[in-house]
C-alpha cells in the first residue's frame, strides 16, 4: 500500500547539512566568545528574559546587543545573497502561543533552554545539562510520535 504525496510530504524533512553546519559554527563561536570574553553562558531564553530586567546595566546592554544580533542576522543575510531565511510554519498561530507558553514554563522549570543546557552545558560536561537535554529529545520523540501517529497532524 502506496502512501499518498500529502502523507510522504509530511513525514519528510529538508535536509541542509551546509545551512545547518554554518548555524551551528556560528552558534558555537558566540557561545564559545561570551564565555571567554565575558564569563557567561549562551542561553537564548535567559538572556530574552534578562533583557526584559533593568536591575544591572552593563548585563542589561550585553543581553540587548546579543538580542540586536540575533534579530539584525537575517537582515544581513537578505543583504548578501538577496533572500531571507526561509521560515515556514505548518501550524496555527494558537499552537504557536501555546508551544511558546510551554517552551517558556519549561525553560522556567528546567533552569535554562536549549540552547544553554544542549550547547554550552554539554561542552562542559554538566550532568544537569545532560539530564535536561535527553529530556528535550524525549520531549521531542515523543510529541512527533503523537501528532504524526496518534493524532494524525
Amino acid at each position: 500500500m502506496e502512501a499518498s504525496e500529502e502523507e510522504e510530504e509530511l513525514s519528510v524533512t529538508a535536509f541542509t547539512p551546509w545551512a545547518s553546519l554554518a548555524g551551528g559554527l556560528m552558534i558555537g563561536a558566540a557561545a564559545v566568545l561570551l564565555m571567554a570574553l565575558h564569563g557567561r553562558i549562551l542561553g537564548a531564553t535567559g538572556i530574552l528574559g534578562g533583557v526584559l530586567r533593568f536591575d544591572d546595566a552593563a548585563a542589561w546592554r550585553l543581553r540587548a546587543a546579543l538580542l540586536a544580533g540575533m534579530i539584525a542576522a537575517p537582515s544581513l543575510l537578505w543583504l548578501l545573497t538577496g533572500r531571507g531565511p526561509e521560515i515556514e510554519v505548518p501550524v496555527s498561530a494558537a499552537a504557536l502561543v501555546a508551544g511558546g507558553l510551554l517552551v517558556g514554563i519549561g525553560t522556567a522549570y528546567g533552569s535554562g533552554c536549549t540552547s544553554g543546557h544542549g550547547v554550552c552545558g554539554l561542552a562542559r560536561l554538566s550532568r544537569r545539562s545532560i539530564l535536561a537535554t535527553l529530556s528535550f529529545m524525549a520531549g521531542a520523540f515523543v510529541t512527533v510520535f503523537v501528532t504524526r501517529h496518534l493524532i494524525g497532524v
